[in-house]
């Protein structure tokens, strides 16, 4: 008789503040994978992704035509071509699913709503759900989703595994769960980014309207640094050396932003992981950022972390009503004053060459109080961002998202906002009038880009990208390279959320 079996199917996840989208091996994961481990001492614990059954589902292939990449099975695992077999065969299989805002991923799809449904009706054991996609349910169930026997919207442990839970579990309780991820992290195909949450909550005293984390954990709580530290040592003997601190609201507010323990926490991480490739951050207050303490922490980020660092700052809309009606609470004034400081610390280059810490900007469109003017005041704010000389990652663009239990799923407006008709065009404006010409600024025609890999084949070429947190992509035009392929590009061109390059020594012959 064969070892038993319990097993784990990733439909992905896009949170405020976490990303559980391959390469970033999410919490979700890892909680999962320990739960069923301790749960099921003596079973095999595969981790498999919705890639992995689609690859089954369409007889062990590709949808696309190689040499083009397929983004509906890139992500598959080590256990693709069994599949659908460990499902049939497994005691009890988690699924995580669920997105908190709207995401788009070149190389990955999430799993639908219908593809989750046809992976239900492939389990034979016990149906367990983690991730948003439970707290939507618990909204207002879905006649297709209505198989699983347990809910768990926040955490998972082997203690309530199989009873569900509404709440967050005390960080002790996941710590007596976790033992080593080494074979979670064998049967991945990918070199993994861990994201490592600090903690729970929000510390503003007024919350967005539309944010999910007060839903998640309405009281902050902060993990302690003994635990962030004996996780980060776990993941780094199984091999990964690729680290996001960016699982919540702001790394800046991480106990309440004192930065002698932040530092200790950086220079801690540096210290237990002396072959790590990436250190990089994720969310960012302005508020806190454009603080006294703000300054300082964007300095020791800066001098701790890996270098193509991103600090992404919620200032959602530029549009006083917008703020007003929403409890927005940063100001445009707050945010340049935000942006400056990280400027100041982080916009020199690293050994590298690329910067070492950039701002990261985010606009929410849709939200209460969104009138035309509120699309003018976004465009002419980031006009005075250029103006000023200062240099940012990137800007996201997403439309509102009521996520189940805030304010704003509470309180739509009756009618429809302008960019409800507009958003693709107010995008664009965006794209073309900010972020097209800042990355002609941050990256220069003729600049190298160290440190990347070949990831995906499209129709234009082969995209690569550093690993980290929303690193740039490098299209190749008309190449096809092998995947993971190592490579230093010499910038040739420019779009607004990528840009061109080729070869050192082909950009010498063409010049």
């Amino acid at each position: 008789m064969g070892r038993r079996l319990a097993a784990i199917v990733d439909c992905y996840t896009v949170e405020p503040s976490g990303l559980g989208v391959p390469p970033y091996l999410s919490a979700y994961a890892r909680q999962s994978f320990s739960a069923l481990r301790t749960a099921y001492p003596d079973a095999d614990v595969r981790y498999l992704t919705i890639d992995d059954v689609r690859w089954c589902w369409n007889g062990g292939a590709p949808f696309v035509t190689e040499p083009l990449s397929d983004q509906l099975t890139y992500s598959a695992t080590a256990n693709r071509g069994g599949a659908l077999q460990i499902l049939a065969d497994a005691e009890a299989v988690v699924v995580i699913a669920g997105d908190a805002v709207p995401s788009v991923h070149l190389q990955a799809r999430n799993g639908s709503a219908e593809e989750i449904a046809s992976v239900l009706g492939l389990i034979r054991g016990t149906r367990v759900l983690v991730g948003p996609l439970a707290s939507h349910l618990l909204a207002g169930p879905q006649p297709t989703l209505g198989g699983f026997d347990a809910l768990h919207t926040h955490t998972v442990t082997s203690g309530e595994l199989l009873a569900g839970s509404r709440r967050a579990a005390p960080y002790e309780r996941l710590a007596a769960d976790r033992e080593s991820y080494a074979s979670l992290v064998a049967q991945l195909r990918w070199r993994p980014v861990a994201e490592v949450e600090l903690y729970r909550g929000c510390t503003r005293r007024r919350f967005c309207s539309f944010c999910n984390e007060p839903v998640k954990s309405p009281l902050v709580s902060f993990r302690g640094q003994a635990d962030v530290m004996a996780e980060i040592r776990l993941l780094y003997v199984a091999g990964v050396r690729n680290f996001r601190l960016g699982q919540q609201t702001c790394f800046f507010s991480y106990l309440n932003r004192d930065v002698a323990a932040i530092e200790r926490l950086l220079a801690g991480v540096r210290e237990a992981c002396p072959d790590l490739e990436v250190l990089h951050i994720d969310n960012a207050d302005p508020l806190a950022v454009a603080s006294r303490s703000g300054a300082m922490i964007a300095r020791l980020v800066a001098r701790y972390c890996t270098e193509g660092n991103c600090a992404p700052m919620g200032i959602e809309s530029f549009d006083p009503a917008v703020i007003g009606a929403n409890a927005l609470t940063c100001t445009p004034e707050i945010l340049l004053r935000a942006v400056a400081n990280i400027n100041e610390a982080g916009a020199r280059a690293g050994p590298g060459g690329l910067p070492a810490l950039l701002p990261g900007l985010n606009l929410v469109y849709g939200l209460p109080g969104e009138t035309h003017r509120s699309h003018y005041e976004n465009l002419s704010w980031l006009v005075r961002i250029l103006d000023a000389g200062y240099l940012c990652h990137r800007v996201n663009v997403r439309p509102a998202h009521a996520y189940p239990g805030t304010a704003l799923s509470a309180g739509l407006p009756a009618a429809l906002p302008p960019s409800a008709d507009h958003f693709a065009s107010w995008k664009a404006d965006v794209s073309y009038v900010f972020d097209q010409p800042m990355k002609q600024r941050v990256y220069p025609a003729g600049m190298a880009i160290p440190g990347l890999h070949s990831f995906f084949v499209t129709g234009r070429g082969t995209w690569h990208r550093r690993l980290g947190s929303y690193s740039i992509q490098v299209v190749e035009p008309g190449t096809v390279r092998p995947l993971f392929e190592d490579a230093e590009l010499v910038v040739t061109g420019h779009e607004p959320r990528y840009v061109y390059g080729t070869r050192q020594g082909e950009a010498r012959a063409a010049a």
